[in-house]
């Protein structure tokens, strides 16, 4: 099926979407930073891919103390990446290559150099400006002490002060100030930018920290880890409400996906009801080790709540957040992903990260829904984890004082060409190192290859099923992952330790790795049945 076709039928159902970390794409100015020109010179390579929509992290005007999902102003182009009039520029040429484009929106916080945000500091202690805001006095007889005891996500408190002795809620940097849901200003300005973007040709929004914009206006204690009173409040249902309205007035079905850590993926299908949001990453997959049993559980868990409100899934396997899969497949001492313990330094065996890698790959295309694609896994790319410490820019790194490296190791520029570092990113140098070793990753190196992971991922993503079939679970032997969807499509993936016979089948349409009559350990097949 073509990704026309796909459209046609109800496109973020089934869509492949591709994120672009925009400052670690391509770079068309030649001062190290990627940016809106050189996307628009890749565009042909993403076509290429056989992807359906494209998705970019926050492109706005911001500091950058966060990678820009610090946004100083919501409604224009960081000059680090262009332009406004670019923007809708790249917008038109991706349509024109039958590519969607979905951006992000950050509704939790914006920067402290936003307008509102330094119109509430001049406006001072109970001002309309700051009610945008979670300003609060401290506890304590001179009020020294925060608020309460919520502690921001990048370490420390998740309260910082200001001169007049008030304290404002930040659960990420300091330099990251959470907007006031309870405020009618906040609802409106968010509303605007929408129907802005939706002007421009947006096809929908990647939500940020969509569980977290509505706070428990008590502001009470936590204990034990517990988030309850900063995420998945009631009131968010109301909100996401109201921006399905906006999106449905629009032609063409403008999409709205949700970020979502949520412990329990019910509670996560709850706002993929027909009225709210399209859809939402499934986490769960995202971190699951590389065990059978963990994998068949988080499948069918996750089908179960979605076909509950007759919502998509939309698996994913790496983004900007998290240790590229690659590494997290080949650790010695998990294979899982935790914020809290990235693991970093755990030896790796990156040929074995690669072998599952490219199963996963397989397995997250053949399951029924929607799938995103991290820029940089089509090219087997791995964390770079021995960064040096001067030039990491992770605000995580510097708010625990370097036991937390960050996430700077999966935002390393992508290798485009060429032998040696900037390796084609641009005509400069990059703003954080690649890696010698990439010189056999590159796009270039890989293009010819139909071995290669560039070239799985166009074969996977140009025969990928996208029938809205249900999944029957086959069963093959222990530790054998098989499924089978109609019309006539089976999958196998071997998790364990010695081959398996192959199920029969009438040919083989693609394998993760070479395959004969048997599947080897850590490979994955698709079978014509």
């Amino acid at each position: 099926m073509t990704a026309s076709e796909r459209h046609a039928a109800g496109w973020w159902r089934t869509a492949a979407i591709y994120q672009i970390y925009v400052r670690s794409f391509a770079d068309g100015n030649g001062d190290g930073i990627g940016d809106l020109a050189g996307v628009r010179a890749r565009l042909d390579h993403l076509a290429a891919l056989g992807v359906d929509t494209l998705w970019f992290t926050p492109w706005y005007p911001s500091p950058m103390d966060d990678g820009g999902y610090d946004v100083a102003d919501f409604r224009d182009i960081d000059p680090l990446f262009g332009t406004l009039a670019e923007a809708e520029a790249l917008i038109a040429e991706a349509h024109g290559r039958g590519l969607r484009v979905i951006i992000d929106i950050v509704p939790n916080h914006c920067s402290d150099e936003h307008r509102w945000f330094r119109e509430a500091l001049a406006a001072g202690p109970g001002s309309v400006e700051r009610q945008r805001f979670w300003f609060r006095p401290g506890r304590g007889p001179d009020g020294a002490e925060p608020p309460n005891n919520w502690k921001s996500r990048f370490g420390g408190s998740a309260w910082t002060r200001v001169p007049d002795g008030e304290w404002y809620l930040h659960l990420y940097s300091s330099r990251q100030p959470d907007f006031n849901w309870d405020n009618q200003d906040v609802r409106a300005e968010f509303e605007d930018i929408l129907r802005f973007w939706f002007d421009r040709g947006a096809d929908g929004f990647r939500i940020d920290v969509a569980d977290g914009l509505v706070k428990d206006a008590r502001l009470p204690d936590v204990e034990d880890g517990d988030e309850t009173p900063f995420s998945d409040q009631e009131g968010l249902h109301e909100i996401y409400r109201s921006w399905r309205k906006i999106a449905d007035s629009y032609p063409g079905e403008r999409v709205l996906v949700g970020e979502m850590w949520l412990p329990d993926l019910s509670r996560t299908a709850r706002y993929l009801r027909r009225d709210e949001l399209h859809s939402a990453f499934n986490f769960d997959f995202l971190v699951c080790p590389w065990d059978y049993a963990r994998f068949r559980e988080v499948i069918e868990r996750t089908l179960r709540a979605h076909d509950a409100v007759g919502a998509p899934p939309a698996w994913v396997l790496s983004n900007h957040d998290v240790t590229r899969h690659v590494t997290r497949y080949g650790r010695s001492g998990g294979t899982g992903f935790s914020f809290a313990d990235r693991l970093h330094g755990t030896s790796v065996d990156l040929l074995l990260g690669t072998r599952r890698a490219r199963a996963a790959a397989l397995l997250t295309m053949a399951l029924p829904g929607g799938m995103y694609v991290y820029q940089g896994e089509e090219l087997g790319l791995w964390e770079v984890e021995d960064l040096p410490d001067e030039l990491r820019q992770d605000p995580v790194w510097a708010r625990t004082n370097g036991t937390d490296p960050g996430r700077d190791g999966c935002r390393v520029p992508l290798p485009w060409s060429g032998g040696e570092p900037p390796f084609g990113f641009g005509p400069g140098g990059t703003w954080l190192p690649q890696p010698a070793e990439w010189r056999a990753y590159t796009a270039e190196a890989q293009a010819a290859d139909p071995a290669s992971m560039l070239g799985l991922y166009r074969a996977g993503l140009r025969l990928r099923p996208v029938s809205a079939g249900s999944l029957e679970w086959l069963s093959l032997g222990d530790d054998v992952l098989a499924f089978r969807r109609e019309p006539g499509f089976t999958f196998v993936l071997n998790f364990s330790a010695a081959p398996v016979p192959l199920p029969p089948h009438t040919e083989i349409l693609l394998a993760s790795d070479p395959v004969t009559d048997e599947l080897p350990t850590d490979t994955a097949v698709w079978l014509r049945s």
